[in-house]
């Protein structure tokens, strides 16, 4: 697997560069790909079919400037920026593998991932799980489980893309202050309010990235991009209005 750390100027690029990415290899069958980046500026960004008005308090984006934008892939609203560390997998599809279904393999996924988180987190008073379907939240009592990670999927033919935050130094009030209570929860959520229910990891960004890195054996760095069809699709389709509102 290639390992890819490639942050881009815009919020728009770097959702764009995600797809494009799950494109190209599909296009060329290319290598396996471990993508890291972390923008510099806070954005919000919905789920596939998620509706703005419903997700995001939409009042307190605009005033505090803050866009949002939409991803290619399912699951929740989140807020990003930095000390949010995003991650992207561009895994091969074999029918005789986990990541022939959906549900196996956000099993096998998560798995690893929680893997990786475990060997940075290091403390035997804290027990990271995989809860809900794609989230990952840390445990360390008397507290309830918090969330830190929530990720999703997108599927082509013969690749897929995987990918999701790990909050590790953010600014959690963001959070409560420009999402609203969301539409669907998982059950471990307890309808606890934003500041009750997600945390910072407090882990460094280059051990978080190291774990992952060896968990996923992504150690030759993917030298030649698409930058061509990462700012092509950024200006089509993830700068737009009719994508991003869509619904």
């Amino acid at each position: 697997m290639k390992s890819l750390d490639l942050e881009l100027k815009s919020p728009a690029a770097n959702l764009a560069g995600d797809e494009a990415l799950l494109d190209w290899c599909e296009e060329t069958a290319g290598d396996e790909i471990l993508r890291f980046w972390e923008s510099q500026e806070y954005f919000v960004v919905v789920g596939y079919a998620n509706k703005i008005s419903t997700e995001v308090n939409v009042a307190a984006c605009e005033s505090k400037k803050i866009p949002i934008y939409r991803r290619c892939s399912g699951g929740g609203t989140v807020i990003q920026g930095p000390g949010c560390l995003s991650y992207a997998l561009i895994l091969r599809i074999d029918e005789r593998s986990p990541l022939a279904g959906i549900t196996t393999a956000n099993q096998f996924i998560m798995d690893r991932n929680r893997r990786a988180i475990e060997s940075v987190v290091r403390s035997p008073r804290s027990t990271i799980s995989v809860c809900g379907h794609t989230d990952l939240a840390i445990h360390s009592p008397p507290a309830a489980l918090k969330k830190f990670s929530g990720n999703s999927q997108r599927r082509r033919r013969n690749y897929l893309l995987f990918h999701g935050t790990f909050l590790l130094d953010f600014n959690l009030a963001l959070v409560a202050e420009c999402l609203n209570m969301p539409s669907k929860q998982p059950d471990y959520r307890h309808d606890r309010g934003h500041d009750g229910f997600v945390t910072n990891l407090n882990a460094k960004t280059a051990d978080v990235k190291m774990a992952m890195q060896k968990v996923w054996n992504a150690n030759a760095p993917l030298k030649d991009p698409p930058l061509g069809k990462i700012s092509a699709l950024a200006k089509e389709k993830y700068s737009t209005k009719d994508w991003n509102w869509k619904f």
